[in-house]
């Protein structure tokens, strides 16, 4: 080990790695009301876990907490999903078969366009079925080795699925099976409804850590280039499209709200984890299992909306 003095960290390292600190800890409180959802729960994983993480688009990480345990994309899976598609298909041909319009309803409402049998949005379970039957491939294993490239590009390194949580989910997802057979007779899906059902669940089953899915949020904020690696993850002239569609639509039925307190494209899954972008500067994530109503983390919400407050994060801050 070398005898030279440790240089100083910069102010801002210091002021961003200071707030995640005391926003860890004011967060972290020992008991949180709520429920984890079933697979976290079969996962092992301790209700009182919690995380944070930020990557800049230079490249710096600052976290706390238990950043390295990793946790299933469940719904943030459909953020990257609906970019592959946006990158296979362009937008006028994504746009015939999913809306970008918010429903103000639960994630997995079965409520559909009453003359086309379109999914409103890509950031519910109607809408991220319909994406995955838009994923090009010349068989289902091709589509799906096409997906966890794509997905893990973001990351920046090759994720794997876990397999538990997506036997469990295929053996007993009747209420999205239901949907995709609702689209199938209005003519939105094209594909066999198992082999959509089965993209689907594979992409909400990839294991990530929070600081790999700050990362990800970071590449969105870095105009699709993951910051870490320099790779490319997705093209430009899409990173804005699906930034919109989180804006209006990421937080289901309390994106208003959520957009009203923390103001920043975000996307939750079940899982615990919660990821949000901003543009031009960070991707943050955070992951704690313990879920509210709606279904988001709840030390998740508490943490973004400190960190929007005294970060200034807010993307109508600057009015």
């Amino acid at each position: 080990m070398s005898d030279a003095p440790r240089q100083p960290a910069a102010p801002e390292t210091d002021a961003i790695q200071q707030a995640l600190d005391r926003i860890y800890m004011q967060c972290n409180t020992p008991t949180v009301d709520g429920h984890i959802y079933a697979t976290t729960e079969r996962a092992g994983h301790n209700r009182d876990t919690f995380a944070i993480a930020i990557v800049t688009t230079e490249g710096k990480i600052y976290s706390a907490g238990a950043v390295e345990e990793q946790f299933a994309l469940q719904s943030i899976s459909k953020v990257f999903s609906y970019g592959l598609a946006l990158e296979d298909h362009g937008r006028d041909r994504v746009l015939e078969k999913v809306g970008v319009e918010p429903t103000g309803q639960r994630y997995n409402a079965i409520n559909l366009h009453q003359s086309t049998g379109r999914p409103y949005n890509p950031m519910v379970n109607a809408g991220a079925l319909a994406i995955a039957d838009l994923i090009k491939g010349a068989d289902i294993t091709e589509r799906l080795n096409r997906i966890i490239a794509a997905f893990s590009k973001y990351a920046g390194r090759r994720l794997l699925v876990d397999a538990p949580t997506f036997t469990f989910e295929f053996d007993t997802d009747h209420r999205n099976r239901a949907i995709a057979h609702l689209m199938a007779g209005q003519g939105v899906l094209e594909g066999k409804i198992d082999d959509v059902l089965y993209l689907y669940l594979q992409h909400c089953s990839l294991l990530v850590n929070t600081v790999e899915l700050a990362a990800m949020a970071a590449t969105f904020a870095n105009s699709g280039v993951q910051p870490l690696t320099g790779e490319r993850a997705i093209g430009m002239e899409h990173v804005r499209d699906v930034l919109s569609v989180m804006n209006s639509s990421g937080m289901y039925d309390s994106s208003g709200e959520w957009g009203y307190k923390v103001g920043l494209p975000a996307k939750s899954g079940v899982s615990g984890g919660i990821m949000a972008v901003v543009p031009g500067r960070m991707g943050i994530a955070t992951f704690s299992p313990v879920l509210g109503e709606v279904g988001h983390s709840i030390r998740g919400v508490m943490a973004f909306e400190s960190l929007s407050e005294d970060m200034n994060l807010h993307i109508f801050d600057c009015c």
